[in-house]
C-alpha cells in the first residue's frame, strides 16, 4: 500500500504543475471542451484513487469539484470568474493535502467545507491562493534520489576524462589493431552512455513556466490590473537543479513586471496603449546555455529616478548623474534600492533584484536589461546547463587554449583562402565568405589579450550566435574534444565571454567561450524577426536606413546610403588612370568608372557602389562609422554628387546622391532606338526633378515636366505628395515615401530597380 500511496502522490504532483495553467486558460476560453475535460480526468482519477487508497477527505474535495465541472460539461452551469476562483481553490487545497500526507503532517480541515460551499454558490469569498507567495512545498518527484543522479553524472565524466587521455597516449603511438578497435568500441559505447544519463537529469522548462499563467491571473487580480501572459519554448531542456534555482528569480522578475512595469489600465489608455497589458516569457538554447527572456510593454525603467532615489539615499550626486545610461540602469540591482514609494505586499521593500542577480550568478549565469521607457523592459537570464558534456573545438589565440560548442560552428577557414576578404570600415572589420558578408571579430582582442601579433595564417571560424553570425579570427584550430563544462567563478562568467570551464585531459584549465556573449561585447546586433498581431506590442518600426560615414578627399565628413556599398578597399595610385574621357579605376582584371571629388593624388581608399547591376567606385581618404540616418534630409539646391543635407550625431554631414553618380558616371545605357518618355505630374515636388530625373535620363528616358505637340508620354511619374493626375490618361507610377506598403502598386521612392523594371515594363506596352 505504501508503494501504490507514494505513486499517487507523485503522480498528483505532476499533475498539479500543469493543471493551474489550464484552468486559467479554461477560463478565457470557456467554449474549450478539451481542456474542461482535462481539468474534469484529472479530479475524477483523484476521487477514484482516495476511495482506494481510503483518503477521505481529498475524495469529498474531488467529488464536489467533479459534480459542478460535470454540471458545466452538460451546460448545466455557466464558467464565471466566482466558479474558477472555487476550482483553483480546490485545486490548491488537494496539493496541500497530497503534501501534509506524504510529510506525515496534520491540515485543519475547517476550511473544506466554505471550499464546497463556495463551489456550489459560486461565491467569491474564496481566499487567494497561496502557490504564488510559496505556501505550496517545493517537493519535486525525480522518481530517482537526485544524489545518485549527481553521482551517476560525476562518474560519467570522469569516464569522459580517462577516455580522452587514453586515446591522446595512443594517438602517437604505433598500436595493435586490436587495441585500437577495442578503444572505439569503448568511445562508442561511453557516448552513448554518457547521452542515456544526461537525459535522466534533463527536463523540460515547463515545469517552469507551468505555474506562471496561475501566478500572473492572481497577481494582477490583485493590483486591480489586466495582463496577458505568452510563454515560448517550453520545450527547452534544462538540468533539473537549474530549474529549481531559476524558479524564485523569475517569481521576482514576473511579479514586478506587474507591480512595477505594466500599468494601470487607466494609465495605459492615458499613454494610448491598451487596456490589456502584455508579459512573455520565452526560452531558448544558445550553445551551452539557457537563455530565458521575460518582457513586458509596461512603462519600463525611470533611470533618472533611479539616480534620484540613490541621491536620496546618501549617493554622490556628482558621480551618479555622470553615469552613462547603461551604469544608470545597472542601478536597479542595488541591494536596498526600490523606485516605489509605497511598500506593497508585493514589492517597495528594496529586496528582488539584487537577490536575483546574486541567485543567478552563483550558478554561473547572468543577467542583462534592454530597457525602453515609456514602452517596456526586457531581461535576459543567461544560465548554464550545468554539469554537461558536450562535443567542442578547440582554439588557440595568443598562446592560450579555449573551447568553442561545436553546434555553433558552421565552418572553419583559412584566412588567406580565396573564397575570404577582409574588408576595413572604419575601425571595424568585415569578412566575405563568398557570397556572405560577415561582421569579424578577433579573438584576442575580444579578450584583451595584450600585445598578441596576428598570425599570418589565422583561421575564421564562422559561428552562429543564435540571432545571426559572425566571423571568429583565431591563431589555429587544434583539436576537437568531448569536454565537461562545468560553470566557472561568479567573477568570470559576469564577463559575458565565458560560457563555463572546462578540465581535458591535459590537466591543463581551459575557459569555454559563450558565442552569443562575444557578439553583444563587441557590440553586434542582429535584427530578430518577430511576428506580430493585433495583440503584439504596438512597436513602431524603425526604418531608418543606415549609412556609412567617410572622410573625403576634400576633408569634408560625407555619407553614402550603406545599401549601396558593395566594400571599401585601398588603391594604389597605378590602379587609377584616365581613359575614354573619364576617371576608371583598375581592379580585379578589370575597370569600373570612378568618381572622385577633388584630383587624386597618391593613393586613396575606393568606395565600392553598385546598384545591384553596375559598380561604380568614388575614391576617399578613409571610412569611420556606420550610423543611422536621421528621417529629415534637407535637399540641395541642385542636382549634382550631394544629395542633401542631414545630422548625425548634432552635426551636420553631406548625404551623397547614389542616383546622380550613377547617371553621371556611369557606363552609358540605352534602352532602344526611341527614348520613352516619362511625363512629371504637373506640380510634382522637387524632389522628383533633382533626384529621380538624372536617375531616368542616365537609363536613356527622356524626362519632362509637359508634352510638346503631338508628343505622347510613356508613363507619368508622381509622389504621394503630389496631385493626383487625370483618369484615362497614360499610365501612373507613384512613388510613396514608406519603405512598407506597396499593396496599392506605388514603388518605394528610393527602389531604384523596382522604378526602372516599371518603366521598362510600360515602355514594352506601348511599344
Amino acid at each position: 500500500m505504501d508503494d501504490l500511496l507514494q505513486e499517487f502522490i507523485a503522480e498528483t504532483r505532476e499533475t498539479l504543475e500543469a493543471l493551474s495553467g489550464e484552468i486559467v486558460a479554461w477560463e478565457a476560453d470557456p467554449d474549450d471542451r478539451a481542456r474542461l475535460d482535462a481539468i474534469f480526468r484529472f479530479v475524477h482519477t483523484v476521487k477514484g484513487s482516495c476511495g482506494f487508497l481510503d483518503l477521505p477527505r481529498l475524495a469529498r474535495l474531488s467529488h464536489a469539484a467533479e459534480d459542478v465541472l460535470a454540471a458545466v460539461r452538460a451546460g448545466e452551469r455557466k464558467t464565471d470568474r466566482a466558479l474558477v476562483n472555487a476550482v483553483l481553490a480546490v485545486v490548491d487545497r488537494i496539493g496541500e493535502l497530497v503534501d501534509a500526507i506524504d510529510s506525515g503532517a496534520s491540515l485543519d480541515d475547517t476550511e473544506e467545507d466554505l471550499l464546497i460551499a463556495a463551489l456550489a454558490e459560486g461565491s467569491d469569498e474564496v481566499r487567494e491562493s497561496v502557490a504564488v507567495q510559496g505556501g505550496r512545498g517545493q517537493s519535486r518527484s525525480v522518481r530517482l534520489n537526485v544524489d545518485l543522479l549527481d553521482r551517476m553524472m560525476s562518474g560519467m565524466s570522469d569516464m569522459v576524462l580517462a577516455r580522452n587521455e587514453l586515446a591522446r597516449r595512443l594517438r602517437g603511438a604505433v598500436i595493435d589493431p586490436q587495441i585500437e578497435a577495442a578503444l572505439e568500441r569503448m568511445s562508442a559505447t561511453v557516448a552513448d552512455l554518457r547521452d542515456t544519463v544526461t537525459r535522466t537529469r534533463m527536463q523540460k522548462i515547463e515545469a517552469l513556466f507551468s505555474a506562471l499563467p496561475r501566478m500572473v491571473r492572481d497577481t494582477a487580480a490583485g493590483l486591480g490590473k489586466s495582463v496577458t501572459l505568452h510563454v515560448e519554448g517550453a520545450e527547452v531542456e534544462l538540468d533539473r537543479e537549474m530549474i529549481e534555482v531559476l524558479r524564485d528569480p523569475l517569481v521576482h522578475i514576473i511579479r514586478n513586471s506587474i507591480d512595477h512595469g505594466i500599468e494601470a489600465p487607466a494609465a495605459r489608455r492615458a499613454a494610448g496603449k491598451r487596456e490589456n497589458g502584455r508579459l512573455t516569457v520565452h526560452a531558448r538554447q544558445s550553445g551551452n546555455q539557457i537563455v530565458v527572456e521575460i518582457a513586458d510593454d509596461g512603462r519600463g525603467i525611470d533611470t533618472d529616478r533611479l539616480v534620484r532615489k540613490m541621491i536620496e539615499n546618501g549617493g554622490d550626486a556628482r558621480a551618479l548623474n555622470a553615469l552613462s545610461e547603461r551604469a544608470r540602469l545597472d542601478l536597479v540591482f542595488e541591494p536596498g534600492l526600490s523606485s516605489k514609494d509605497e511598500v506593497t505586499e508585493i514589492s517597495g521593500r528594496g529586496v528582488g533584484m539584487d537577490v536575483v542577480r546574486a541567485a543567478i550568478e552563483q550558478i554561473g549565469g547572468r543577467v542583462e536589461l534592454q530597457n525602453e521607457f515609456g514602452r517596456g523592459l526586457r531581461i535576459r537570464i543567461h544560465v548554464p546547463l550545468t554539469l554537461s558534456i558536450i562535443p567542442t573545438i578547440v582554439v588557440a589565440a595568443a598562446g592560450q587554449r579555449f573551447a568553442v560548442p561545436r553546434q555553433a560552428i558552421e565552418e572553419i577557414l583559412s584566412e588567406c583562402s580565396e573564397s575570404v576578404h577582409i574588408d576595413r570600415i572604419g575601425d571595424s572589420e568585415v569578412a566575405r565568405v563568398r557570397d556572405r558578408r560577415l561582421p569579424l571579430i578577433d579573438l584576442a582582442s575580444a579578450l584583451r589579450i595584450a600585445d598578441a601579433p596576428r598570425r599570418p595564417t589565422s583561421k575564421l571560424a564562422i559561428l552562429n550566435a543564435g540571432e545571426g553570425c559572425y566571423a571568429l579570427r583565431v591563431d589555429d584550430v587544434l583539436d576537437n574534444e568531448e569536454l565537461v563544462i562545468k560553470p566557472a567563478a561568479p567573477a568570470v562568467m559576469s564577463a559575458g565571454l565565458f560560457a563555463g570551464k572546462t578540465l581535458p585531459d591535459s590537466g591543463l584549465p581551459m575557459l569555454l567561450l559563450d558565442c552569443a556573449g562575444i557578439a553583444q561585447d563587441a557590440g553586434l546586433k542582429f535584427r530578430r524577426e518577430e511576428i506580430s498581431d493585433e495583440e503584439e506590442f504596438h512597436a513602431v518600426e524603425d526604418e531608418r536606413e543606415s549609412a556609412l560615414v567617410f572622410i573625403d578627399l576634400d576633408g569634408v565628413r560625407r555619407a553614402v546610403p550603406l545599401a549601396a556599398v558593395d566594400r571599401v578597399e585601398p588603391a594604389e595610385e597605378s590602379a587609377i588612370r584616365h581613359s575614354a574621357g573619364r576617371l576608371r579605376l583598375v581592379t580585379d582584371g578589370r575597370m569600373i568608372p570612378l568618381a572622385a571629388q577633388t584630383p587624386i593624388d597618391g593613393g586613396c581608399s575606393i568606395l565600392r557602389l553598385t546598384d545591384g547591376e553596375d559598380e561604380l567606385g568614388y575614391a576617399i581618404r578613409e571610412a569611420a562609422e556606420i550610423v543611422r540616418l536621421c528621417d529629415e534630409i534637407a535637399p540641395a539646391r541642385e542636382a549634382g554628387p550631394v544629395l542633401g543635407v542631414t545630422l548625425i550625431e548634432g552635426e551636420p554631414v553631406e548625404l551623397l546622391d547614389v542616383m546622380w553618380l550613377f547617371g553621371a558616371h556611369g557606363e552609358d545605357e540605352v534602352l532602344s532606338d526611341r527614348q520613352a518618355v516619362c511625363l512629371l505630374a504637373e506640380g510634382s515636388s522637387a524632389w522628383l526633378k533633382t533626384f529621380v530625373r538624372p536617375l531616368l535620363e542616365s537609363a536613356g528616358y527622356r524626362v519632362v515636366s509637359s508634352l510638346g505637340t503631338d508628343e505622347r508620354a510613356d508613363a507619368i511619374l508622381t509622389t504621394g505628395d503630389d496631385p493626383a493626375p487625370a483618369s484615362g490618361g497614360p499610365p501612373v507610377i507613384r512613388l510613396r515615401h514608406r519603405r512598407a506598403g506597396g499593396e496599392d502598386g506605388s514603388i518605394y521612392r528610393y527602389d531604384r530597380e523596382g522604378l526602372l523594371t516599371a518603366l521598362a515594363e510600360l515602355s514594352r506596352r506601348c511599344a
